[in-house]
């Protein structure tokens, strides 16, 4: 898979060169660059928003930039995302969908927010996409994108060493992810559940489904 930013601030998807998504691109497994969308400026102060139509606070991305930086970029089949706390929901079955793609593209914005435009412009050349992390608002796309980023390539193969450990985490059947425990056994007066010690693996197996069943009933009832 290659994945491309276009962002103002590259330097937010540092940490992509680490633990096992960096190993990823050191073995091939995925390709990543970020694209600054000041490259793609006129003027000498590289600039990159305005004022927004109509009024209002602060400023929007402008559309020339970020549309001659996606014509760089985007081909027949790229999948371009706008992370935008005004787009669909990304979940899991979202990243296990995206995980199957073979280019894509993410669109950060700052400020207010990117022009309309350039959202219907992408539109116009590929299947394009605005996803939400959340019902909440944060300062940029970068943060969100690195989250879709983690979430999205863990999911290829050869990423995580054991695959079947992704079968069993939270979402992957539509309930949270069961507690985990390691050693010593006893810590702080705290006992690791006397199932897990025993050795019967039908048990351990119906404990961890129960456990799943009790936490999402606790913590996300919405799942149910």
């Amino acid at each position: 898979m290659r994945i491309d930013a276009i962002t103002v601030f590259p330097e937010m998807f540092d940490s992509l060169n680490h633990s096992l998504i960096g190993k990823s691109i050191e073995k091939g497994h995925l390709k990543f660059q970020s694209l600054n969308p000041r490259e793609f400026t006129s003027d000498v102060h590289k600039t990159v928003d305005d004022s927004p139509y109509g009024g209002g606070a602060g400023m929007v991305m402008k559309p020339e930039p970020l549309g001659h930086a996606l014509d760089t970029l985007i081909g027949p089949d790229s999948t371009v995302i706008f992370p935008t706390p005004a787009g669909e929901i990304f979940d899991q079955k979202k990243a296990r969908e995206l995980s199957s793609k073979s280019h894509i593209i993410f669109v950060c914005g700052r400020y207010e927010g990117i022009d309309q435009r350039v959202v219907d412009y992408a539109s116009s050349k590929a299947e394009t996409l605005e996803l939400s992390i959340g019902d909440y608002v944060i300062n940029g796309g970068e943060i969100a994108s690195v989250v879709m980023i983690e979430a999205i390539t863990r999911l290829i193969p050869g990423v995580i060493g054991n695959s079947e450990s992704l079968l069993e985490e939270s979402h992957e059947n539509g309930l949270v992810e069961y507690p985990s425990f390691t050693k010593p056994a006893s810590w702080q007066g705290l006992e690791v559940p006397e199932v897990l010690l025993s050795g019967n693996h039908a048990e351990i197996a119906k404990w961890r489904e129960q456990q799943q069943r009790l936490r999402t009933e606790k913590n996300r009832p919405d799942l149910l």
